[in-house]
């Protein structure tokens, strides 16, 4: 299943209110980068807004809030607080299993790595020592 959540963040600037909500597909987002999005920047990216204005500024004082988390990502989301490096830490984990356990079944012919944690924990630390 597909990992998601909803941001919203809602503010007042110059007299005006805004109410920015988007949705973010965390899987995309690790895919392309190691390291966990700004869901600040991700809003003002997808509501247009210049990450050197005072706009953004004033976006940066206030919470997001969270909701409809879809998969993995449910798990850390609690009352509206959403634990990202939690999320990030286990899907790096989770992502880094499934490249390991085609190496565990053809040269090991172990074809559920879930069934040798400590195989599957030293694969994964000789994928990580690989990467630097």
């Amino acid at each position: 299943m597909k990992n998601s959540i909803d941001i919203r963040i809602e503010f007042s600037f110059k007299g005006e209110t805004y109410d920015l909500l988007s949705h973010i597909d965390l899987d995309a987002r690790l895919t392309q980068r190691d390291d966990p999005p700004s869901f600040h920047e991700v809003l003002a990216h997808d509501h247009k807004i210049d990450p050197i204005s005072y706009l953004y500024e004033v976006m940066l004082e206030d919470e997001i809030e969270f909701s409809n988390a879809q998969g993995i990502a449910a798990n850390f989301l609690h009352d509206g607080a959403f634990d990202l490096d939690g999320f990030t830490a286990h899907w790096h984990e989770h992502h880094i299993a499934v490249l390991v356990r085609p190496i565990a079944k053809k040269v090991l012919g172990i074809a559920d790595l879930e069934q040798h944690a400590a195989l599957r924990d030293a694969l994964v630390m000789a994928y990580k020592l690989g990467r630097g």
